[in-house]
């Protein structure tokens, strides 16, 4: 029977689609933690996942693009596109890797932890959640962190352009960013 299609499902194919998903799913898991070496593993793993997603798309393989001494047919060569594509992946994840792995080590020796700690913003919108006692405060435009139902927005406050210099930014523990020996 001439003509027909192949409906078979290879299950190489399958099993690498599903190490895909599984390096995807642990890669976004580590990427949202605290941690970053936590991070930089989650960015890792994504890393490898494009590759072995890049290799799995490019299907099948077929025979060496060039071969000497016989023709060869445009249908039976391997399409080199996603192997050039993942060879580039590769490079850009150990340059960014590098880059990450250095961010890491310098907000270590600044902070003497690998935690990422809460934005100033972050913390504001917490005080005001919890003296609101609701689940989202919204301000006069309707955007979150705005003056909530006790925030007069009176002097002190970060929005307030009147008080002149720069507000006092100070870690949970009094001292200034940067200042932990």
């Amino acid at each position: 029977m001439t003509g027909a299609v192949d409906n078979t499902v290879n299950t190489l194919d399958v099993t690498m689609a599903v190490v895909v998903g599984g390096l995807f799913t642990i890669g976004f898991h580590l990427m949202l933690q605290r941690s970053l070496m936590r991070i930089v593993l989650g960015f890792i793993l994504l890393g490898h996942g494009t590759n072995m997603l890049l290799l799995v798309a490019g299907g099948t393989p077929g025979l060496p693009p060039v071969l000497e001494g016989r023709p060869v047919d445009p249908a039976e060569p391997a399409d080199p596109l996603p192997q050039a594509m993942a060879l580039t992946s590769i490079i850009i994840t150990f340059g960014l890797t590098a880059f990450l792995m250095a961010l890491a080590y310098r907000s270590w020796r600044l902070s003497g932890s690998d935690e990422v700690r809460d934005d100033v913003e972050d913390r504001r919108i917490d005080i005001a959640l919890q003296r609101a006692g609701a689940d989202e405060v919204s301000g006069p435009s309707g955007a979150p962190g705005g003056p909530g139902p006790d925030d007069g927005g009176g002097p002190g406050d970060e929005d307030d352009d009147e008080g002149g210099g720069a507000p006092d930014r100070r870690d949970d523990d009094g001292t200034a960013p940067g200042d932990h020996r």
